[in-house]
């Protein structure tokens, strides 16, 4: 409109015919004024969406509440085992599940209503974890039942996850997406900080019973506003049915498209080989000698760098070269797990926990971009279900393998020797896939 408005100006000032440029003029003015203007996506701009702030504000709590769980497990078996390849064993068994219900849960997210799924899944953790109460006190402390619990809140999470990531393109529109996943990561990471930070104090004042008792009542922050979303379901639903056939479409559809599987192979062996979570025990007890209240704090240090460079990516907008950013930032995550298993200083040893994090995350910020920039919506719940399997496997796999190998030569070598061969996989795939190195918006 204004291209043709400025040609016919031109045109009649040509014609010497300034009653004629003049009304033009007034047309084309007009025009502009009632062009609505650009929007700029501002840091917090997925904010002003009601449903996708209530839900944001409500996965902090219950997240934070799920990540003081995990570490209160993880010291939990500890004590009542004390060998590193128990606590490898964790990861075990809450990769199993996850392996063997994580394409089902992807095909429920887009044949029903991810509203219904996300608050059956909720509520059944939250009783879960009211069973995990049970377990460590009227059941005895029994490591198997832990295990087994474990398993159950890993399956029920399976449903859960693809349901979540699915729904939050529908919370928002496609303009406010990438300030949308940035949030969501400062999210997770924040509770993440806040999550262990609390859970060593609470250990060290309480016991592991009150992290179980706290992480049950969390579980309503988010059960909450899922009653109150007014966001309609998704308009692709009906799209597809629970299947077989929709369960092997969903597979098929990432392993055709060369951009989807190179991310979920990046994610998968970057996690396998740098996964260290499950000895940070042993580094807080026998290695930086700081007990419960340092583990807490080294658990915290990863997710404060996440929180810094998601809040960094909201600030700077999108990305166009993500393919680079992906490759860089992983690469950097590598290098600092090499720091990390040779640290034996505390300071030193949190400070890389921190790069370890913040590289984790803008490598996490462009893989889910791409992802769904790559994903009909149609499609959204089962390739998240997906990639679910090559991200939980990637560090469940990763943390019994590390529990193993420092089992024979020490949590130190254990870490770095891992750190080391993710080093290599990255050259790796980044010359074998340039199409992934060059990916642009």
């Amino acid at each position: 409109m204004a291209v043709r408005n400025r040609f016919a100006i031109r045109a009649a000032r040509k014609i010497n015919c300034p009653v004629m440029a003049f009304f033009w003029s007034r047309i084309s003015m007009k025009a502009e004024e009632k062009r609505p203007a650009a929007q700029p996506v501002r840091t917090f701009t997925a904010f002003q969406h009601s449903d996708f702030r209530w839900m944001w504000a409500g996965q902090l709590i219950s997240v934070a509440g799920s990540n003081m769980q995990l570490v209160a497990i993880n010291w939990h078996i500890y004590l009542l085992t004390g060998s590193p390849v128990a606590l490898g064993l964790i990861g075990l068994v809450r990769f199993i599940p996850s392996l063997v219900l994580s394409l089902a849960g992807g095909v429920y997210a887009d044949a029903r209503d991810r509203r219904k799924i996300l608050f059956v899944t909720q509520s059944a953790m939250m009783v879960l974890t009211g069973m995990l109460v049970l377990s460590s006190g009227a059941w005895g402390n029994s490591v198997a039942v832990i295990y087994l619990l474990t398993a159950a809140i890993a399956g029920v999470e399976a449903f859960d996850g693809p349901a979540w990531q699915a729904i939050v393109p529908n919370l928002v529109p496609k303009a406010h997406l990438m300030n949308a996943l940035s949030l969501t990561n400062v999210m997770r990471h924040t509770a993440i900080i806040v999550g262990p930070g609390l859970a060593g104090f609470v250990i060290a004042w309480k016991g592991v019973t009150a992290v179980y008792l706290i992480n049950m009542i969390t579980f309503l922050a988010v059960l909450a506003p899922i009653v109150r979303m007014k966001t309609p379901t998704q308009k692709s639903l009906g799209a597809s049915r629970v299947s077989f056939s929709a369960m092997r479409e969903g597979v098929l559809f990432v392993l055709h498209s060369r951009i989807l599987l190179s991310t979920a192979l990046l994610d998968f062996f970057s996690t396998l080989f740098s996964s260290a979570t499950a000895l940070l025990p042993i580094f807080a007890r026998e290695i930086l000698k700081v007990g419960p209240e340092g583990l807490g704090i080294l658990h915290a240090g990863k997710s404060i760098g996440a929180v810094f460079a998601g809040a960094g990516m909201s600030f700077a907008g999108d990305a166009r070269r993500k393919g680079r950013l992906v490759f860089y930032s992983v690469t950097v995550y590598a290098m600092a797990t090499v720091l990390f298993g040779g640290s034996q200083w505390f300071i030193l040893s949190v400070f890389a926990l921190i790069i370890i994090g913040a590289g984790d995350t803008v490598s996490a910020i462009m893989r889910q971009n791409i992802r769904q920039n790559e994903t009909p919506d149609q499609m959204r719940g089962r390739m998240s279900s997906v990639m679910r399997i090559f991200s939980n496997s990637g560090p469940q796999l990763g943390n019994l393998e590390a529990g193993i190998v420092a089992a024979l030569i020490g949590a130190p070598l254990s870490v770095i020797t891992g750190g080391t061969a993710n080093l290599i996989f990255i050259a790796v795939l980044a010359w074998k896939v340039p199409r992934l190195r060059d990916y642009e918006s």
